[in-house]
């Protein structure tokens, strides 16, 4: 069986460790009332993401006495739920709620919800399968569905984890954000890419995110590995936001302009199941990806 061989993919490293619990003297009120509030606080908090949130706002949308809402996010913090900036004071959600989501996502997350999908791609294409998920300012591969193909790139394998806009599923995460934003992952990345990347340059990042967008699909032409090539779709959320991609990886001969004609449409037709499966629209309804330049693109189109 041929294999391209790859770099090492950077690897992320273990979360901090969190300890503590909700003491009487850190919330306001006791029993079932005080777990209520911490649970709103929480959840306030949470739909604030990514810019996080102000102990003003919060204040003002749970109605509550100032001191008692810092009283409970300082044991919200203490317990890992929640982290606090130490240069902007917002609160944002923290370790140890990604973890409960993460034992969640078994039952309700993109990942349990795009299996059988991913293994329609690799039954119908013949090819590798992925399914990638951004966190922060990398993107992070969940899994992998192999394909029948007897000559497979193995350059991506489930629990990689790359700058945003490495490979086509990392492409197509970057693409689908915000042109501000898109630059702060630049930024944010410029050490590890200049380290590991050397072929991708700020410059050429940037092409790569105009060409996605232009074509409604991220294509890899083999720019990490030679010869290992992948065409991705995002995955997206109410807010036309990127909650994952779907990505297919193959040699380059058997990702020919033809050949992506044909994969395209399957790639977003699962995107818009998983969407579905999501619950974040009705299944038929155009899935559509409104870009920077107020430009609105259907993804159902070619």
């Amino acid at each position: 069986m041929g294999r391209a061989h790859k770099p090492p993919a950077v690897r992320p490293g273990p979360e901090p460790a969190r300890a503590g619990g909700l003491s009487s003297g850190e919330t306001a009120g006791g029993g079932t009332q005080s777990i209520e509030r911490a649970v709103a606080l929480l959840l306030t908090v949470g739909r604030a993401a990514p810019e996080g949130a102000r102990l003003s706002d919060l204040v003002r949308l749970c109605g509550l006495p100032k001191p008692t809402v810092r009283r409970v996010l300082l044991a919200l913090v203490r317990t890992g739920l929640l982290d606090q900036d130490e240069v902007t004071r917002r609160y944002h959600v923290g370790p140890e709620a990604y973890v409960l989501g993460t034992l969640a996502g078994t039952r309700f997350g993109i990942h349990a919800l795009a299996l059988d999908g991913l293994a329609r791609l690799a039954r119908t294409s013949g090819d590798c399968a992925f399914l990638s998920v951004p966190r922060g300012a990398f993107s992070v591969c969940l899994h992998r569905e192999e394909g029948t193909w007897p000559i497979r790139t193995h350059v991506l394998q489930a629990g990689d984890r790359h700058p945003l806009g490495i490979g086509a599923g990392g492409l197509a995460l970057l693409a689908a954000l915000p042109d501000a934003e898109v630059e702060r992952m630049l930024a944010a990345n410029a050490q590890a890419l200049a380290a590991h990347y050397p072929g991708y340059g700020v410059e050429v990042m940037r092409a790569q995110v105009a060409d996605a967008r232009a074509r409604g699909y991220a294509l890899n032409p083999g720019l990490y590995v030679a010869g290992s090539w992948g065409i991705a779709v995002p995955v997206l959320g109410p807010d036309g936001r990127p909650l994952g991609a779907l990505s297919l990886a193959a040699i380059d001969s058997r990702l020919s302009p033809e050949r992506q004609a044909e994969l395209v449409p399957l790639l977003k037709r699962e995107a818009q199941a998983l969407e579905s499966a999501l619950g974040h629209r009705t299944a038929g309804e155009p899935a559509v990806a409104v870009h920077p330049n107020g430009r609105a693109i259907a993804k159902g189109m070619p």
